[in-house]
This record gives C-alpha cells, structure tokens and sequence, in this order.
C-alpha cells in the first residue's frame, strides 16, 4: 500500500465511510487503532470472518491491494482521483 498516497487514502476512507454510513474520521481513527467496529458491522458474518482474518495476516492484505483488481476496484469507487 506504499504506493497509495494521502489522498487517494483520504478518498478511500471517504468512499468506504459513505458506503458503510460512518463519518471518514471516525472510520480512520478506528483503523489507526486497529479496531474495525464500524467496517465490521456493515458486514454479514462470513464477510467479517473473512476480513479479520486478512487483517491479521498483514502480508495478505498488501498482496491483496497490489493486485490488479484492487487497483480497479480503488479507481472505480474513487472515481480514479
């Protein structure tokens, strides 16, 4: 995710918050924490099982986001900013 600057972040968190009906600084400041209490609860159980174990394997979230159909998805729901 080095490649992701501040505000691409910032349209990101932004998107995700409109998406999951959380203000964008609640939403970063629960990430920053490593707590996904807001991310979670938009989930059904299998997603949110699903989520928590990526999350806890870090190497797993990175090969995630550097895929190709991350990178869509990211400039999809940005708009491409």
């Amino acid at each position: 995710m080095n490649n992701i600057d501040k505000n691409q972040l910032q349209g990101l968190l932004n998107t995700v918050s409109k998406k999951i009906g959380v203000p964008s600084e609640q939403l970063r400041k629960e990430l920053e924490e490593g707590k996904f209490d807001s991310a979670l609860s938009a989930m059904n159980s299998t997603e949110a099982a699903k989520f928590q174990q990526a999350v806890k394997n870090p190497a797993i979230v990175e090969k995630l986001m550097s895929t190709p159909q991350a990178k869509a998805l990211y400039n999809k729901l940005t708009g491409g900013k």
